[in-house]
């Protein structure tokens, strides 16, 4: 296993930090999140232009086809910039979804639409008991038919224009593309702290032909659960980027801040909590980029994928915790950076499996049930 990045993956994060860079300054990305909004259309029609919402999308289509490892390395840098927007359910597991599920018709009429940016997409799978697990899909609907229920913490639903709903058939679970101005359909905007647009999602006797059908009927489980995988290594790799950034920030504190008549980093103290956080940013970094690079070569990847999100979760956020310590109060200012990178960390913890969900996989995987 090799993971030095390609010359095209080099190019990929070069370009995208410099991007990043540029138009995701910390006041303009903490501006977003206090925005009702929270999403720039104009930046998001820039990365449109850099190619990257059709990663994953076949050239035929319009896109790169690129792998889940160009998609992490990407997320990453993400991540590190606290970039906020729908590129992750949108560009990462709707579009997984609708590579490996659409029928010829509608990877004609929706993937070259996303792969151009044109078309922003979501999915709706929490239950109302708040249950984010597939096998707990509760919302039942008949294909054709008439839809009546609610999601919870549906992201981005305000720009989608079309909702991946996960809905509980007689055969299974199914899955259903709807436009999101479906008569029937309302929004209603939940609190994050992370500053991520989150909503209810309210179907009203919703119309459902049967040409909303995603895949097979009975088939969305097997179809869900890869693109569930893709949408957990992303949000690791976000994890990941934003750890790093609090590594970056850390260090360049200990540099510079004097305490005592000399730099703070010249303690003891500071030096072995700097420590902490470079091994805990490298351990995660190595499992994430193991499990990409399996799913990117089509090897079972579900227990690296779980064991990579579920230590994530702990080490990433114990870096957070830890910078706080290493700035003391001003880590806490909504003006510094690391008050809302910690944030996003937290809320990356629970997205697409907690640490339990994901740590009971890895206990399958080794003959424990």
């Amino acid at each position: 296993m090799d993971f030095t990045p390609s010359s095209a993956q080099q190019m990929l994060v070069s370009t995208a930090r410099e991007f990043l860079r540029r138009h995701c300054p910390p006041e303009r990305v903490q501006a977003w999140a206090l925005d009702e909004r929270g999403f720039d259309e104009k930046l998001w029609r820039q990365m449109a232009e850099l190619g990257w919402p059709g990663l994953l999308v076949s050239p035929e289509l319009g896109g790169s086809g690129g792998s889940m490892l160009d998609v992490v390395l990407l997320v990453e840098q993400m991540g590190y910039a606290c970039l906020p927007g729908p590129f992750i359910t949108s560009a990462v597991v709707v579009t997984s979804l609708l590579a490996a599920a659409a029928n010829a018709d509608q990877q004609k009429r929706l993937l070259p639409a996303l792969a151009s940016g044109e078309l922003i997409t979501t999915l709706a799978l929490t239950e109302e008991n708040g249950s984010g697990d597939s096998d707990d899909v509760a919302l039942a609907c008949r294909v054709p038919g008439r839809l009546t229920g609610r999601k919870l913490f549906v992201k981005d639903a305000h720009v989608a224009d079309v909702l991946a709903v996960v809905v509980r058939e007689s055969e299974g679970l199914g899955l259903v593309l709807l436009p999101s101005e479906r008569r029937g359909i309302s929004r209603i905007q939940l609190a994050a702290i992370s500053g991520e647009k989150m909503f209810e999602v309210v179907f009203d006797d919703v119309e459902v032909t049967a040409a909303d059908r995603l895949g097979a009927a009975g088939y969305g489980g097997a179809l869900l659960t890869p693109a569930l995988e893709a949408g957990a290594l992303a949000r690791t790799a976000e994890m990941v980027g934003g750890a790093q950034r609090i590594l970056d920030l850390a260090v360049e504190h200990a540099r510079t801040r004097v305490q005592g008549g000399r730099p703070i980093g010249g303690y003891q103290a500071i030096q072995h909590a700097c420590a902490d956080l470079v091994r805990d940013v490298d351990t995660v970094r190595g499992l994430l980029y193991l499990a990409a690079w399996k799913a990117a070569e089509g090897l079972p990847a579900a227990s690296d994928v779980a064991m990579a999100k579920a230590h994530a979760a702990e080490a990433c956020l114990a870096v957070a915790r830890r910078g706080h310590q290493i700035f003391g109060a001003i880590g806490y200012c909504e003006e510094h950076p690391l008050h809302l990178i910690h944030k996003r960390i937290q809320a990356a913890a629970l997205d697409f499996g907690d640490t339990q969900h994901h740590l009971e996989t890895v206990a399958r995987s080794i003959g424990l049930r």
